[in-house]
């Protein structure tokens, strides 16, 4: 592709010694020429004059607002290089990449580039005359002595001409995604005095940009900000708890919106799994998006949603920053945000393009109480003092609680956005674009009905079921960015998502309560009396409808399959010369978790299948292999062709061990195409070792008694009763 010459700035440069101020003139051009819009956005065009006159300025723009305008377009009016600081490496790679496309010389450093690559970048910062003019890094190689040594020599050849601090809000301890590698930037303003700073970002609430600007040591900042306001985004809450599946609710809300563009952002990986699963049966083009996916298999969805062939990502909340993709026409947050800066921010991917979009919020009680223990608890693993981590959490949880009254509280949500803030709104700003301006009898009566819910759990003991281990869900995917270094580091988390003995009643009610709508104080009447009537049921009726409501869905099923086709697409890679049979494999896997749990409901199953998950991503090719043959044998499928898997026979003698029955295998039976954990004899005999009850494991991990011990005082009280005799 040809590249594209930078238009020469006689007026805008008139001085190389002093800095002097582009005119507006000069610097439209330049974005029509190389961007190819016609005129600046906002405050764009003042955010941009100000830097390039040398001072400091912070700058506060929306989601979709153009922020990195704001330092691309001094990249080309000004002599030298611009150094961007961003926390994502994604929105690096995404960034650089198009700048590239248009011709525009830039670059960035981080762990993913080769020794090689690294060199070159630097082999040209050390020429008289660098071609780079714009150089993304991220805040952690700032705060290394060799980099800092190398900004120093730049700076003293004059040839750094602008700081550009992305996603400011992290250098704050007050904002919602604080890093402590942003802190350490502060020191960039004594080491690199005549630099002008630039910090950006879309969501800072007042004591947020105060605390930034203090931190830079930004001097005579100029603060520019914009409205957080986005008026063609309709923001509605949907409450789980009234609903009797809000998959399927999602689902038929997706179907009605046609073929569109759409994110949905869950809090675990295992919920990104699922939906993801039931979604694409439900016949909507979707696919999951986490972590927990290697970088193959992430990239190329990745890839298929930006060029359209997937229309809908199931994703944790580190997807989306930095990816410009301007037709994002519907963000589904299917758990409540920690925060309403989190909350605003990836809502805000929604409508890019200014058209109508939606903002859809899937809130419910469990998800509340789950969110609250996980920020209650997500201090504990940090190394701080007690006090700050007793302020850390009370932050955090005034920061949600802003979240939970946007759900639950009957106002104007564009209002409750707008003013947590700091911004004064007036009541016609909304225009019934959120549901409750646009059906407030109807929000009114979902919160009614929700009050009612929770009072009625409350009575029959409602519990959220966590497991001990929060590894999977703080750290990274509440983080709103993603550090591939540590994508491994992650495991894998179940939530129990068992209902209480009183949820059934309560979804009947809800559908009951349709027909007719009585006042508040009938309504806990009728749901009281209701309580009543279904505790009277017998004990057999009860676990009946227990069964019944835990019971294995088709759907829950394939979304199982589907989990474990993608690890053992994992295995593979890993284990090299190893084929696998895919979908085949998938099905004997997910099969045989059913067969052993099935019939005692979804928790047991869903450790079963996460065990399994597990399992896959350590076992050896032998291992695999003789788990398949043992499944196989045990089904009337018939995975293994004799031809392409030969079978030695068992050997002869009993007395053999385990080293000579495997060295009877063939080495091509570590290679075979094979769809989770037993020993190299189970080729010959598929009976599995049967699962210990839960007395028996207890009684195996109490210490063995001596034996030798027991022997001599077994022959001490023999010799004792021949003296007697």
């Amino acid at each position: 592709m040809q590249k594209k010459s930078s238009l020469p700035l006689s007026d805008a440069i008139t001085n190389k010694k002093k800095v002097q101020l582009c005119s507006k003139e000069s610097l439209v051009k330049l974005l029509r020429w190389h961007f190819g819009y016609s005129d600046f956005r906002g405050m764009q065009l003042e955010a941009i004059q100000t830097v390039l006159s040398g001072r400091d300025c912070f700058c506060l723009m929306p989601t979709g607002g153009g922020k990195s305008m704001c330092y691309q377009i001094p990249a080309l009016a000004k002599v030298g290089i611009v150094l961007v600081v961003s926390p994502l490496i994604a929105l690096m790679e995404n960034q650089v990449m198009a700048l590239k496309e248009k011709g525009i010389a830039a670059e960035f450093l981080s762990s993913t580039k080769t020794a090689n690559a690294k060199d070159k970048i630097y082999e040209d910062l050390d020429s008289g005359k660098p071609s780079t003019r714009l150089l993304y890094v991220t805040p952690e190689l700032i705060a290394t002595p060799g980099f800092t040594s190398k900004l120093k020599k730049i700076y003293s050849r004059g040839l750094l001409s602008l700081i550009a601090i992305d996603e400011a809000h992290c250098i704050s301890s007050w904002g919602h995604d604080f890093r402590p590698s942003y802190r350490k930037l502060s020191n960039l303003r004594s080491h690199l005095p005549d630099v002008p700073i630039l910090a950006l970002t879309a969501t800072a609430a007042p004591k947020v940009q105060k605390d930034v600007v203090e931190s830079l040591q930004m001097q005579n900042a100029l603060i520019l900000k914009t409205s957080f306001n986005r008026p063609n985004i309709y923001y509605e809450v949907r409450y789980k708890d009234l609903l009797e599946n809000a998959y399927a609710d999602l689902s038929d809300r997706l179907k009605s919106m046609g073929d569109v563009c759409a994110i949905i952002y869950c809090l675990e990986r295992s919920m990104c799994d699922d939906l993801s699963g039931h979604l694409s049966q439900r016949g909507i083009s979707c696919a999951a998006y986490h972590a927990g996916l290697n970088n193959k298999m992430r990239t190329s969805v990745l890839e298929d949603w930006i060029s359209s062939k997937t229309k809908v990502v199931v994703a944790t909340v580190a997807f989306g920053m930095g990816i410009d993709r301007k037709d994002v026409r519907i963000v589904c947050h299917f758990n409540i945000p920690k925060s309403m800066e989190a909350f605003y921010q990836e809502s805000g991917r929604a409508g890019r393009d200014q058209l109508p979009s939606t903002s859809l919020l899937y809130y419910g009680v469990d998800d509340r109480k789950r969110m609250e223990f996980i920020l209650r608890n997500s201090g504990s693993k940090k190394s701080q003092s007690s006090s700050s981590q007793e302020e850390s959490t009370r932050i955090s949880l005034t920061a949600f609680n802003q979240m939970v009254e946007y759900c639950e509280g009957p106002g104007c949500r564009r209002k409750m956005i707008l003013e947590s803030f700091g911004e004064q709104v007036t009541p016609s700003l909304c225009k019934k674009t959120c549901d409750s301006c646009r059906h407030p009898n109807i929000v009114a009566r979902n919160l009614e009905d929700l009050t009612a819910a929770c009072a009625l759990r409350q009575k029959g003991g409602s519990r959220v079921f966590i497991t001990s281990s929060t590894d999977a869900i703080d750290g990274l995917q509440l983080s709103e960015f993603w550090n591939r270094d540590d994508e491994i580091s992650g495991s894998e988390e179940d939530i129990s998502d068992s209902d209480t003995d009183g949820n059934e009643v309560v979804n009947n009610l809800a559908r009951s309560k349709a027909q007719f709508r009585l006042g508040v104080n009938e309504k806990l009447n009728f749901l009281q009396r209701a309580e009543e009537n279904y505790y009277r049921n017998d004990n057999a009726n009860r676990q009946s409808n227990k069964v019944d409501k835990n019971a294995i869905s088709d759907a829950l099923r394939g979304a199982s399959r589907e989990r474990l086709q993608n690890a053992l697409k994992q295995a593979q890679q890993r284990l090299d010369d190893f084929r696998i049979e895919m979908e085949t494999s998938a099905s004997l896997l997910e099969d045989e978790c059913y067969k052993k749990y099935g019939k005692t409901g979804k928790s047991f199953y869903y450790s079963q299948v996460a065990s399994t998950i597990r399992w896959l991503t350590t076992t050896s090719s032998v291992d695999l292999m003789n788990r398949l043959r043992a499944i196989d044998a045990s089904t009337s499928l018939n995975v293994f062709s004799e031809a392409e898997h030969p079978v030695t026979p068992p050997p002869a003698s009993d007395h053999c061990t385990k080293e000579e029955a495997s060295n009877e295998i063939p080495d091509n039976a570590v290679t075979e195409t094979i769809p989770c954990d037993v020993t190299m004899e189970s080729s010959y005999d598929t009976n599995l070792p049967p699962i210990p009850s839960f007395a028996e494991f207890v009684n195996s991990k109490k210490p063995k008694r001596d034996q030798s011990s027991d022997t001599k005082k077994h022959s001490s009280r023999v010799e004792k009763k021949k003296r007697i005799q």
